[in-house]
């Protein structure tokens, strides 16, 4: 793969561009415990996101891993998990509030601790939708890589201690231009006292072509290929 482009999320920080479609995006745990949220958008179309019903409906699953689709509210495949070494990731349990921040870590403000302060997701979040034209109205479900969090048979959410190791990496293919919105911030459920975020790599490749007949993510269930199916039609009256 050809390196495009590369940068480290510090723990709390925050990260949004444009990644054009037909690129990997590597995302590596510098340390243990890391927890990335991730917001997703057609760069073409900022009405256009990631919808979490239809992802996990469409795949019968409540966490995604190699071979599952982020879909679109149009029913368009926006990235796939192309490969990925944990086998879980989170989407049900969202991003930490500035209050629930507060509470669970202690009050810290950018004045008196400067870039010490704790983030929370949620400022991190609209912060970087406002200087991409969009507002706090668009925030929405997130996709938390690196955590693990399941409903036990209570059907109270249970995060998972330990299960993102030092190293880790989950990578990405865009099947469209998409507009990224990244938060280096605290799963809302980890049970650390401590801030527990860490420092996580994010690499841009050119990926290989995708071929219809052998991918995996393609080929995970019928509602993925129509996905891309919808996708590919999309960016053909795109070129007319």
């Amino acid at each position: 793969m050809n390196k495009v482009w590369s940068t480290v999320l510090s723990a709390g920080g925050k990260w949004a561009g444009t990644v054009s479609k037909g690129k990997t995006i590597r995302f590596t745990a510098m340390e243990s415990g890391a927890n990335v949220s991730m917001l997703l958008f057609n760069s073409r179309d900022l009405t256009e996101r990631y919808n979490m019903p239809d992802t996990l409906k469409a795949q019968y699953t409540s966490h995604l891993t190699n071979g599952n689709v982020l879909m679109s509210d149009n029913g368009l495949a926006m990235a796939s998990f192309v490969e990925d070494r944990l086998g879980w990731h989170d989407t049900i349990s969202g991003y930490a509030s500035r209050k629930a921040t507060d509470l669970k870590y202690g009050e810290t403000t950018y004045q008196n601790l400067r870039n010490e302060w704790l983030r929370s997701g949620e400022e991190n979040l609209a912060v970087e939708l406002v200087r991409n034209g969009l507002g706090v109205r668009d925030l929405g479900p997130v996709v938390n890589l690196f955590s693990k969090v399941y409903c036990d048979d209570q059907g109270t959410m249970r995060f998972v201690v330990g299960h993102c190791p030092k190293g880790a990496s989950v990578t990405l293919r865009t099947e469209m231009d998409v507009l990224l919105i990244l938060s280096n911030t605290p799963n809302p459920l980890d049970p650390s006292v401590a801030y527990p975020s860490v420092p996580v790599t994010v690499e841009i490749n050119a990926a290989a072509p995708v071929d219809a007949s052998s991918d995996v993510c393609v080929n995970h269930r019928p509602e993925n290929r129509r996905a891309f199916e919808n996708t590919w039609s999309y960016h053909t009256l795109l070129s007319i």
